[in-house]
C-alpha cells in the first residue's frame, strides 16, 4: 500500500513503507493544525521515522523549489536530493544533479529523467514494484495569447515527451491541470491518460483552485485510469497496486 499526500500546487509526498518520496515542495507555510503530512507542510520532525527520504526538484522556479528542503537532512541524515541541474545551491551532501535523459540507481530507486516544455526535467521513478511519474512543468501550454505557430510548437513539444513513455507501465502520474490555461486546462491530462493509461492520475499545478480537479475528473472518463479529485491541502490518497 502507498499513501499519497497532496502538499500544495505541484508538491506531493509518497509514503511507501519506511520510505518517503517528496516532489517539488515549495509552500512551507500553513494555517492548518492537522498533524504531520496531512497539514500539507513538512517539518523536520516528520522525517525522523523514515529509513530514507528522497527529495526531487524538477526545476528552479519558485513554485517548485524551496531551499528549506536542505534543513531536513539535520533531522534525517538519510535524506537524498535529486535536483534538476538548473538549480544552484551550495548544499552538496547527498545531492545528485540531473538533466534530461539521465538514468541513475540510488539505493533501491531507479530514476529516469525526461524533458519538459518549460524548465528542468520530469521524473520517472521505480521503487518496490511501483512506477511513478512526476511531470514538473511538462505541460501542454496552450495559452490563448499564443500565435498559431507557438501553439503548434507547444503541442509538438508536449506530445514528443509523452510518447517517450509509451512502453512504460505507470502506476501513478502527476501531471499539470492548470486553470490559468482557461478552457484549455485539460489538454495535457487528457492526452497523457489517453496515451499512457496510468492506473492513477493525480492533478498538479493548480495552486489552491481545487475545483479544477473535480471539473477535470468529470470531463475525463477512462476505464483504465482512476482520476483523483483534490479538495484540500494535505489530502491523503491511498493507492493499492492492481
Amino acid at each position: 500500500m502507498l499513501l499519497i499526500y497532496h502538499l500544495y500546487h505541484s508538491g506531493v509526498a509518497l509514503e511507501i513503507d519506511d520510505v518517503l518520496l517528496v516532489f517539488d515542495y515549495y509552500n512551507d507555510s500553513s494555517e492548518e493544525i492537522k498533524p504531520g503530512l496531512a497539514s500539507g507542510v513538512i517539518r523536520g520532525e516528520h522525517l525522523k521515522k523514515y529509513d530514507n527520504v528522497y527529495v526531487f526538484v524538477s526545476h528552479s522556479h519558485k513554485d517548485h523549489y524551496n531551499p528549506v528542503i536542505f534543513q531536513w537532512q539535520e533531522y534525517n541524515p538519510f535524506t537524498y536530493y535529486i535536483l534538476s541541474n538548473d538549480i544552484k545551491t551550495d548544499h552538496e551532501k547527498k545531492v545528485t544533479y540531473v538533466k534530461n535523459g539521465d538514468y541513475l540507481v540510488l539505493n533501491d530507486l531507479k530514476i529516469t529523467t525526461y524533458g519538459t516544455t518549460d524548465l528542468g526535467v520530469s521524473f520517472l521513478v521505480k521503487y518496490n514494484g511501483l512506477s511513478i511519474f512526476h511531470a514538473g512543468d511538462l505541460n501542454w501550454w496552450h495559452w490563448n495569447s499564443f500565435s498559431r505557430e507557438q501553439l503548434l510548437e507547444e503541442e509538438r513539444g508536449f506530445k514528443g515527451e509523452v510518447i517517450k513513455l509509451k512502453d512504460e507501465i505507470i502506476d501513478i502520474a502527476f501531471v499539470p491541470v492548470d486553470p490559468r490555461l482557461e478552457e484549455n486546462y485539460y489538454l495535457a491530462g487528457e492526452y497523457f491518460i489517453e496515451q499512457i493509461k496510468p492506473s492513477l492520475f493525480v492533478p498538479i499545478h493548480f495552486a489552491d483552485n481545487y475545483g479544477i480537479t473535480e471539473e477535470f475528473a468529470e470531463r475525463i472518463k477512462s476505464q483504465d485510469t482512476e482520476t483523483a479529485v483534490i479538495r484540500e491541502r494535505g489530502q491523503k490518497i491511498t493507492y493499492r497496486k492492481k
